[in-house]
């Protein structure tokens, strides 16, 4: 098991490498924003078309990257959608094997599934080198590539969840937790317990 959680740290690091990174897609989104509305703006004063699609575009793009690639860092810290009427309640070997049941029944099987079906439409937009239909836009082809990459990441990010869930159930300490939830106080309801 202790190979098993060495492996789940290895991913946890690597999923908060790719978040950290990404995060930063974010000030280069917001940057080509503001120039853009700025060349629109002097685009009005001097005459010239100084915007392009090419940038609006970009930002899209951007956005899309992130919101991508972003998935296994939110998955690693915990941040994802939960419905907590249920988990909220449960102990942590309750949310352990919640977890467990998630990962193996549904977020896997879904990651799989996503990759399987995705590959073919990106091999396509890569065989016409696919462009955006918008005069001066950029290519498509390279966002595409990003989807399949994207359930790649999170399936290992799912075998690491999975792996501590495991871990949690057989009652042996696991140290790849989020930093969120560790530095986070335990909850209590409104009897204390």
């Amino acid at each position: 098991m202790q190979r098993l959680l060495r492996l789940s740290s290895t991913i946890d690091r690597f999923s908060d490498a790719v978040g950290k990174a990404v995060s930063w897609l974010t000030l280069a989104m917001v940057v080509i924003g503001s120039l853009n509305a700025v060349f629109r703006y002097l685009g009005r004063f001097t005459g010239f078309d100084l915007s392009s699609n090419a940038y609006l575009e970009s930002q899209w793009y951007l956005f899309s990257i992130v919101f991508l690639l972003a998935v296994s860092y939110t998955l690693r810290q915990d941040r994802h959608v939960r419905v907590d009427v249920l988990y909220g309640r449960l102990s942590e070997k309750g949310k352990a094997w919640l977890n467990l049941a998630g990962g193996v029944l549904f977020l896997i099987p879904f990651c799989a599934l996503m990759i399987w079906v995705s590959w073919p439409w990106v091999m396509n937009s890569w065989d016409v080198f696919e462009g955006s239909p918008d005069p001066g836009g950029l290519p498509r082809y390279p966002l595409k590539t990003i989807i399949p990459i994207t359930f790649v990441l999170l399936s290992l990010q799912g075998v690491s969840e999975i792996v501590k869930a495991i871990a949690t159930i057989r009652g042996e300490p696991v140290s790849g937790r989020s930093e969120s939830s560790a530095s986070e106080p335990p909850t209590q309801d409104e009897h204390g317990r």
